[in-house]
This record gives structure tokens, sequence and C-alpha cells, in this order.
């Protein structure tokens, strides 16, 4: 394709080069998305109307399921209704507000998870001042600075992705990934913009991953003090899910774009994406529900099981 030509449409190779449906991946990431839109959607409307479940620690859990919704929205169902009537293509404005949710709803992801560190470190560290601290009106403030910096972050990425046309319009990818993008771009300058975007980004994500790492040393430096091993075990299970979604996250999306993306096709890049993408919506429900006896009895308190009932399961730690 010519420099000057202008490009008003991607296309989206995803997980092959070949023409036709790829009805294999699309309709796993179908399956994937829909378990995500399920089990998310259950924690958000449980954490929503059950009383109970008016805390902290559970209106977060809230906004996180909340954004993982839109997060998966945001990179998943194009691709795979897409790949199911074998078409290939999205549009100019589409791939710029594929990019801009995606990274607008990662990035309030962080934030949450961060913030759900600091809500562990007071309630376990401070208790006494836990209900002072983690006030209604202090989480307020503190959800939506989360989306205002995912706001900000995203427009910022998205006005240096595409800041100039394009070279060609074939991406290697299932989503409009920015790596991926830049790659297609038919000037150095709007690499090195986000270059620097990404570096701003970065260092503002590794200052979050130091201040939750932080948090949890201080967090297991005071469960060690803790005389009840009950209470040590009750504390862990509330820190232990949220620990395993930060790994999970964060790890995959800082290797995912750390690494110099590649112009061929790149099993790890896609990989990879699938990682920080797909599995933390459709896993963190499960983290989150597994051991966690409030959502279970909100859950059959919603569905109508008898008092008696949840009472002996609980007793019995199921």
């Amino acid at each position: 394709m010519a420099n000057d030509t202008v490009v008003t449409e991607f296309v989206l190779l995803g997980f092959s080069d070949a023409s036709g449906p790829q009805t294999l991946p699309g309709s796993l990431l179908l399956l994937a998305f829909l378990a995500a839109l399920l089990g998310n959607g259950l924690l958000v409307a449980l954490a929503t109307w059950d009383p109970q479940l008016h805390t902290p620690m559970y209106f977060f859990l809230r906004n996180l399921s909340f954004i993982d919704l839109c997060f998966i929205s945001a990179t998943v169902p194009k691709f795979a209704l897409n790949a199911l009537v074998g078409r290939r293509t999205i549009s100019l404005p589409g791939c710029v507000l594929q990019v801009l949710a995606a990274v607008c709803f990662a990035s309030a992801e962080v934030a949450v998870l961060t913030v759900m560190a600091y809500d562990r470190y007071v309630a376990i560290c401070r208790p006494l001042h836990y209900e002072a601290v983690m006030s209604p009106g202090a989480c307020g403030h503190m959800a939506v600075a989360s989306y205002l910096s995912g706001g900000i972050s995203g427009a910022m990425h998205t006005s240096a992705t595409f800041s100039t046309g394009f070279r060609t319009n074939e991406i290697h990818h299932f989503f409009c990934d920015i790596p991926q993008v830049l790659l297609l771009a038919d000037a150095s300058s709007a690499r090195l913009g986000e270059a620097g975007v990404t570096a701003l980004t970065a260092g503002t994500a590794l200052g979050c991953f130091a201040y939750i790492s932080s948090s949890y040393a201080r967090i297991f430096s005071a469960l060690r003090s803790l005389a009840s091993a009950q209470g040590r075990a009750k504390a862990l299970s509330t820190c232990l899910p949220h620990l395993l979604v930060v790994t999970l996250f964060v790890g995959t999306g800082a290797v995912a774009y750390l690494k110099p993306p590649s112009r061929r096709r790149s099993s790890l890049d896609l990989a990879l994406s699938v990682f920080y993408t797909v599995l933390p919506p459709v896993l963190n429900p499960v983290i989150y529900s597994l051991r966690n006896k409030d959502l279970r009895a909100a859950l059959g308190r919603a569905l109508g099981a008898p008092e008696s009932s949840r009472n002996a399961r609980a007793l019995s730690g199921l």
C-alpha cells in the first residue's frame, strides 16, 4: 500500500493468515466472553443488591468486575463474531474506539487493584481506623480517581497511536493492540510519541505495583503478630485472591507491552494478549468466589435458600 493511501479500515488477521472463518478461536473467545459476562455480571449484581455486601472491599470488587466486563467487551466480541462469519475487517473509527476503551479500562483496573491493596492494608494493619479511613466518601473518591486515571491514559495513548497515517492495514492480532498498530505507522514520530506515553504509563504502573508489594509486605508482617490462627486464615483469605489477580493481570500485561513487537505473526504475542485480556475477566469471579463465604451466602439469599440451610453450610465450612 502506498504511503499516501488513506486507510479507512484495518484487517485483523487473528490467529491465522489463511482466509475464511476462524471457527475454533472465534468460538473459544466467544465462550470466554460469555463466561466473563455471567461471572462478573453476577458479582456486580450481588454486591449491588445485597446490603450485607455494602462494604469497602465489595464496593471495589464490584468496580473491578464492572471494569473487567468493559475490558473484555472492548477486545473480544468484534473478533469472535467476525471469525465465525469469515470477516476480518474493523473500521478506522472502530479501531480507535477499541484502543481507547482497552487502554482506559486496563489502566483503571491497575488503579482499582492498587486501591484494593490499600483497603486490605488498612483493614489488617489499622483496623481501629478502618471505618474512618475507608468511609463511603473516601471510597467514592478513590473509585472516581481510578476511572479518571484510566480515561487520561486512554486518551494519551490513543492520540499518540493515531497521530499519523499508516502504510498498510493488516494487523497480526485479534484486536487493535497498540504495539501492532504502531508497526503500521508511516512515520517514526508516532512511535516516538507512543514510546514516551508508554514510558509514563509504565512508570505509573510500576509505582502501583511497588505500592501493592509494600502494602503486602506490611500486611504479612502484621499477620505474623496475630495470635489467632483463625484470624490469620481469615485475613489471608481476603488477600490471596487479590494477589493472584494482580500477578495474572499486571504480570502478563507488563510482559506483553514491554517486549518488542514482532512484524510477523508471533504466537507469544497472541498468547500473552489472551492472558491479560481474556483470562483475568474470566477467572477473577472464580478466584474471588472460590472460598468466599460472604459471596456464597449472598447468592443463597438471592436464590431464596432457607436461612437454616445457609447456616448449616456455613458451619460445615463449604
